[in-house]
Parts: structure tokens; C-alpha cells; sequence
């Protein structure tokens, strides 16, 4: 058994790790209730904006912008959005596992744009090849972080140097429940044949409508996303902090009864050392 020493130590050592997850948990819990509000807020804007682009596209064929020629996948641009940062539980590892079981999946070549130092981390170590990472995903607004991306990724697409773009990103859904996600970024996916579609007079003419709009609209799914990501990263840091809280709590429970039965012995020793020394005398 260690010794009351060593016990009393590893117990101040806990709970100081204690205090600094306790307070990581309320500055998640105060980060977090900013980053929802503004996922909630920006979703009906791009929902509105998709039914406005499919009420242009439908119907519309894809040689009409380069945005939506498609072509045989044997080159793929895959976006990952992790974080900067540990401590957010299995947020990072549940993403990169869902990217590279697509990337497995996939017969083609694929090129990697990381949002996050994590994501570049993981990818450096296993020889990927990655093209744009980008870090600062907490600090840097998200519509300007979009926009670079887009524009990065939207050439390469135009430039015929890539057949898709995917990304992959977690959604927010809850505080407690965020879901890694995988979704086609390019070619832009148009309405089937036959979808019912708002009814709008277009001015000026839909050809000149739909080059405008495209490219806002794929930066307006990346923006959603990276959106999506900060406030899941935050969920699920909180959500972390909040487990190492009560683990911590459980441990020094567990270590404090540790050393009260060592004291107990220690105690218990002593006694009957001075009752075998009185024994002693009295012989």
C-alpha cells in the first residue's frame, strides 16, 4: 500500500487537475451557447438559399457552368474540418475515422485540404498528401475562412486538376450528440428531374443567375459547416471536461478512503507497539 505521504500527494494532485477541468468546462459551456446560436442562426439562410438554387438549376444541364460538370471520380479532393486542439474527448478521432474509411473506399486519388491542426497532424504521419491546411478554426471567422476555401477548392475544380470535392465535418445536434458527416461539395448536386421547386421570376436571365450564385452558394455550405464544426467541438469539449470532472471526484474519493485505511493501520501499528512495550516492562 503507498504511504500516506504519496497518497496525500496524489490527492492535491488531482484535485488540482480537477479545478483546471471544472474551468475548462464552464469556458467550453460559455463558447458553446455562442457557437450554437450562430449555427442555428445561419441554418435557415443556407436552407433558404439551396431551395433558391435548386429553383434556378432545375432542369439545367451541366455543361451549363463548370460548377456542375461531372466527371469520372479519379481524382478527389476530400475537406476535413478537425480541431486545433485536444481535449474534446473522441471529436477528432470519430471524424478522421469516418475520412479515412472513405478515402479506403474510394478508388481514386485523393487530396487532402485540413482545417485544424489535429487533422494535419494526423495526415503528416501517415504520408498523405495535403494540399491547403488551414488552422485557427475558433479564431478565424468562418465566412472568411469559407471564402478562402471555396475559392482554393472551386479553381482546382474548374482547372480540371480534381473530379469532386467532399467534406467531411461534424454536425451539431445536441450538446451531448455530435455526428461526423460526409456530404458532395462539387460538382454541385442539382434537383432531380421533376423535384417540386419554388416558383421565382429570375432577372437578369437564369444562365448569368446561376454563375453569380454558385460559387456563393458553395461557400455558403462550407460557412454552415465550419459553423457546424466550432459548435461541436465546443459540445464536445464541454462534454469531456464535464466526464474528467466527475472521474477526478470519483478518484479522490477512492484515494482518500486509500488513506484513511492507511492511517487506520498506521494508527492501528503504533498501538500495539506500545502495548507490546508496556507488555515488555511489566515482564
Amino acid at each position: 500500500m503507498p504511504s500516506l505521504k504519496a497518497l496525500r500527494k496524489r490527492i492535491a494532485t488531482v484535485r488540482s487537475t480537477q479545478q483546471i477541468t471544472k474551468a475548462m468546462k464552464m469556458v467550453a459551456a460559455a463558447k458553446l451557447r455562442r457557437a450554437q446560436e450562430a449555427a442555428e442562426r445561419a441554418r435557415p439562410y443556407t436552407e433558404k438559399l439551396t431551395e433558391m438554387f435548386h429553383a434556378v438549376a432545375a432542369g439545367v444541364e451541366p455543361e451549363a457552368h463548370p460548377l456542375l460538370a461531372r466527371r469520372p471520380e479519379r481524382r478527389v479532393d476530400l475537406l476535413v474540418l478537425t480541431s486545433d486542439r485536444g481535449l474534446c474527448g473522441g471529436y477528432n478521432t470519430n471524424l478522421l475515422r469516418l475520412a479515412d474509411a472513405f478515402a479506403r473506399e474510394r478508388a481514386a486519388e485523393i487530396a487532402l485540404s485540413i482545417v485544424g491542426r489535429k487533422g494535419v497532424e494526423h495526415y503528416r504521419r501517415r504520408g498523405g498528401r495535403i494540399l491547403v491546411h488551414k488552422l485557427g478554426i475558433l479564431t478565424t471567422p468562418a465566412p472568411a475562412l469559407a471564402a478562402e476555401l471555396t475559392a482554393a477548392l472551386t479553381r482546382r475544380f474548374v482547372d480540371d486538376e480534381t473530379d469532386a470535392v467532399y467534406l467531411v465535418y461534424t454536425r451539431f445536434r445536441s450538446v451531448i450528440s455530435q455526428l461526423p458527416t460526409v456530404m458532395q461539395v462539387l460538382p454541385v448536386a442539382t434537383p432531380p428531374e421533376g423535384a417540386p421547386t419554388a416558383d421565382y421570376i429570375f432577372e437578369p436571365a437564369r444562365p448569368a443567375l446561376l454563375a453569380r450564385l454558385l460559387p456563393r452558394y458553395v461557400e455558403a455550405v462550407l460557412t454552415q459547416a465550419l459553423l457546424e464544426a466550432v459548435a461541436s467541438e465546443h459540445g464536445a469539449r464541454m462534454t469531456a471536461m464535464d466526464n474528467a470532472t466527475r472521474n477526478a471526484g470519483e478518484m479522490i474519493d477512492r484515494l482518500t478512503l486509500s488513506m484513511n485505511r492507511a492511517r487506520q493501520a498506521t494508527i492501528t501499528k503504533e498501538l500495539m507497539e506500545i502495548v507490546s512495550g508496556a507488555e515488555a516492562l511489566k515482564g
